[in-house]
């Protein structure tokens, strides 16, 4: 007789076995011929062109935390709403829970709109390409030997 931990790692061994099982049945199934084509990277539909290690603007990701923030709160609004409408058949008979939820409502959007005024405060929300700051570099290394070494190791680029 096996012991609750007992049962759970055996349950546990098989996930993993059944995991490395269905991998193996796949890989013995599946055709496997590589191509140049296969290998290369896809985007969208486009050739890749150049290195793929460029500054990414942080932005786009500001951005994107801010609109699943936003997102995700008036997600939330949609529940109180539901309990908001039926809160108000109760009102009828209690006043006071009708106007407990609809301040907590407001409550929650000000706290919503607060955080909206801070990142559009802090320019957040602007939609600018920053201009680039070239480093500049003070050292006794004179500039032509970074040059030389940048001719050396030049990255070339298709046409």
């Amino acid at each position: 007789m096996l012991s609750d931990f007992g049962t759970m790692l055996l349950f546990i061994l098989a996930a993993f076995a059944f995991i490395g099982g269905i991998l193996l049945f796949g890989k013995l199934l599946r055709p496997d011929r590589p191509s140049e084509e296969k290998l290369t990277t896809y985007e969208s539909g486009e050739e890749p062109v150049g290195n793929a290690n460029i500054q990414f603007n942080p932005r786009f990701y500001v951005i994107a935390l801010i609109f699943v923030l936003f997102d995700v709160e008036l997600v939330f609004l949609f529940p109180w709403a539901t309990v908001f409408g039926q809160a108000t058949l109760i009102a009828e008979t209690d006043g006071l829970w009708g106007w407990f939820a609809l301040t907590e409502a407001f409550i929650f959007v000000a706290i919503l709109a607060l955080g909206l005024a801070y990142a559009w405060a802090k320019g957040y929300l602007d939609w600018e390409k920053p201009q680039p700051k070239v480093p500049t570099i003070d050292s006794p290394v004179p500039m032509t030997l970074y040059q030389q070494i940048n001719d050396k190791y030049e990255r070339v680029t298709p046409p």
